[in-house]
């Protein structure tokens, strides 16, 4: 009885399923080809191959925006200093808009990816074609967006619009804008300033067109492999083949200062020292600052960069996630209490010493050739520890502006009359705080002094980070 009872229920549902799609247009439910059929017009042809609107016909926006030297905002005619990236230059300028005569500029209405401390993808091509575009340039104005020059949040940079022209008969083109024109940068508070309007449309534009950071594709200028796991001295003997890519190598911290790491490893076969400098930024957090302590010897993973400002080769992007301590992108501490070198290197070794070693070059078809590559000394030993002895201090300068204010310049010369550089950072007392000064270093003191082999303007230097790495030898 039961079961008739449930067959009985089971037809009565599938009576009313049946009448239901008698009532119903089927095709309208499942696509068919009814008579009623509206399933093949254009708007649901459209509809349901959901194809993507053609974006509007490319326009060139910046060609219509027109520097206006009557506008009210203050501006003036400059040259580079420095290429830092994408969105930030650093300007010559007169005096009377810095002391210091140079303005780190911070582009308006901008934000492109990171190309120094933090490499993201798209952050090199942004910071090439700024600076290409400003090589290329027979005049450059920067322009604030008010009547006054007006700092950013950093209280350092000055929020500035670039114009450049490339011959005397162009017009200026506005290089910000140019910079959102060709997808390299997002949007930055645009809608706030005297362009914003202009990029507003500009961003919709690039954004339609997928173009660069707003493509869906990957950058062929990033370096999205894993890190090439190599030696300090593989790194420095072929630099340029490394630029751009991430690597992984070992070796000891012998200083950190401002945000920065000086890593040295000994070569055993060749029985020379190879450094390279850190720079972590505000990358890490204070696990990983523990972890670049002095005398600690790490693994480090990071991408290698020529920094502009320096005039040298570092690692950036270093990074270091708490959570997951052992992950192989982290840098690693692998042992403590390990010293410096601070191995003794004589004025002429460092200035103009020479370094030979055999470099194996792998073909393309797996074959292999040995060359022999010569570098200079310093080059080799850049960002390693060492010391100098005996050197009688000739001059002192000390920077009378800028971040480095209060930085000294100790010209010494040795036992033979060669000529070094010693720059320090600003040295301060250790017990009382106090700045101090070049009344410390009398002219025709005989010094020993130990610090980070350096380079500036093309000149091998030491550079010194404390009041006690310069010993002064007793009066006879």
């Amino acid at each position: 009885m039961k079961h008739l009872y449930k067959l009985l229920l089971l037809l009565l549902a599938l009576t009313m399923v049946i009448a239901f799609f008698t009532a119903c247009d089927i095709s309208s439910i499942i696509g068919g080809d009814g008579d009623d059929d509206t399933s093949n017009t254009d708007e649901n042809k459209d509809l349901n191959k959901n194809e993507p609107t053609p974006p509007a016909p490319w326009v060139d926006y910046v060609s219509g925006v027109k520097f206006d030297a009557n506008s009210g905002r203050v501006y003036a005619e400059v040259t580079v200093k420095i290429f830092v990236d994408g969105d930030t230059t650093h300007f010559n300028v007169d005096k009377s808009i810095s002391e210091t005569g140079v303005l780190k500029a911070r582009y308006l209405a901008v934000d492109t990816p990171e190309s120094t401390g933090q490499i993201e993808p798209w952050g090199k091509k942004a910071s090439n074609f700024t600076k290409s575009k400003l090589s290329e340039a027979t005049s450059i104005i920067i322009e604030s967006d008010t009547a006054k020059w007006e700092h950013d949040s950093t209280g350092e940079r000055y929020l500035v619009w670039v114009w450049y022209k490339t011959a005397d008969s162009a017009e200026y083109r506005n290089l910000n804008l140019e910079l959102l024109q060709e997808g390299l940068s997002k949007g930055s508070k645009s809608s706030n300033n005297s362009y914003g309007e202009t990029a507003s449309s500009i961003v919709a534009q690039s954004l339609a067109y997928e173009l660069n950071v707003f493509s869906k594709g990957r950058d062929p200028e990033f370096y999205y492999g894993n890190a090439h796991t190599i030696t300090l001295k593989e790194l420095k003997l072929n630099i340029e083949k490394y630029k751009e890519t991430t690597v992984s190598f070992e070796g000891v911290v012998v200083k950190n200062a401002a945000q920065t790491a000086y890593i040295e490893e000994y070569d055993e076969v060749t029985g020379t020292y190879f450094g390279i400098q850190v720079y972590y930024g505000y990358n890490l957090n204070s696990f990983g600052l523990s972890i670049l302590s002095v005398g600690n010897r790490v693994r480090i993973v990071g991408s290698v960069q020529y920094y502009e400002t320096g005039g040298t080769y570092q690692i950036s992007d270093i990074k270091y996630n708490a959570m997951i301590p052992d992950h192989e992108d982290n840098v690693l501490k692998i042992s403590s209490g390990n010293a410096a070198s601070y191995r003794d290197v004589d004025v002429p070794t460092l200035l103009s010493g020479k370094l030979s070693y055999e470099v194996t070059i792998k073909g393309d078809d797996g074959s292999e050739t040995t060359e022999t590559k010569t570098l200079d000394y310093g080059f080799v030993g850049m960002h390693s520890s060492a010391s100098m002895k005996n050197l009688t201090i000739k001059d002192v300068y000390t920077t009378k502006d800028g971040s480095s204010k209060g930085a000294m310049s100790i010209t010494c010369e040795d036992e033979n009359g060669n000529e070094v550089v010693l720059r320090t950072i600003v040295l301060k007392d250790a017990e009382t705080g106090a700045t101090i000064t070049e009344d410390a270093f009398p002219v025709g003191s005989v010094i020993d002094a130990k610090g980070i082999i350096d380079v500036f303007d093309g000149e091998y230097q030491l550079k010194i980070f404390s009041e006690l790495d310069i010993t002064f030898h007793s009066a006879e």
